[in-house]
């Protein structure tokens, strides 16, 4: 390039030390609102989360299968950073429920979610974890475990695919994306109420319905109709297969 073509370097003047101080400043220092600071963080603080998410392995049945095959090499889990399968709900962040959840079982799967730390995640693996599956009828079945704690992700499947896993975690991946800090309940104030235990007698109830348990069983007429509804909803499923 010929020295008739070189553009001069721009060189600004300013009059004062503090003129000079201030150019600087605005040169170097990034100035925004709280709003858009906070948006930076959550970025930041979600990235961090999405890619380091550990499990907690609950294996009821043959859903387990599939999830173990997940965390092998051939599905290789770790490309999401959630290969730490975690035995100790305190280090976990992630609650994958896979196989049918019995009544009995109930108690123990709130219990362990309750000693899990802030923020926390359930992912319902098959059919019976999300609504019964094969075995809804059954008496000692539940019908969906978020009847009792809140679930994050529905994956389908009786049981599901390796891949079908892998998506409900992606589809987890995106719910941590949204999330803000200025949104989330664990960043509140005063401290976050658990999931009572339920109570497991003759039959398993929510404890938080206990006022409408027992305002109920003090009405014999209230119990007799709602007896003889269920009775009629029984019959009526039962005709319908036939």
């Amino acid at each position: 390039m010929s020295e008739d073509n070189q553009q001069p370097t721009s060189i600004q003047i300013t009059n004062t030390e503090e003129e000079w101080f201030e150019e600087q400043v605005r040169r170097s220092v990034m100035v925004t609102t709280f709003d858009k600071f906070v948006d930076l963080v959550d970025k930041i603080y979600n990235w961090g989360r999405r890619n380091s998410v550990w499990p907690l392995g609950f294996g009821l049945a043959c859903c387990a299968i599939e999830m173990i095959c997940t965390s092998a090499s051939r599905f290789d889990i770790s490309r999401f950073g959630m290969e730490l399968f975690r035995a100790s709900p305190r280090q976990a962040d992630l609650m994958i429920v896979s196989g049918t959840v019995t009544k009995k079982m109930v108690p123990a799967i709130v219990r362990l979610y309750n000693q899990m730390a802030e923020p926390k995640y359930v992912l319902a693996m098959g059919a019976c974890a999300s609504a019964g599956g094969p075995f809804k009828e059954g008496y000692n079945v539940v019908s969906g475990l978020d009847k009792f704690i809140p679930i994050d992700v529905y994956v389908p499947g009786c049981p599901p695919t390796p891949q079908a896993l892998l998506n409900g975690l992606i589809q987890l991946q995106k719910k941590i994306d949204k999330q803000s800090i200025r949104e989330v309940a664990w960043y509140r104030k005063g401290e976050s109420e658990g999931v009572p235990d339920p109570v497991l007698g003759p039959d398993l109830f929510d404890a938080r319905r206990v006022e409408e348990i027992t305002e109920l069983s003090r009405d014999p007429e209230k119990l007799a109709a709602r007896a003889v509804k269920i009775q009629t909803k029984a019959e009526t499923k039962h005709a319908e297969k036939k």
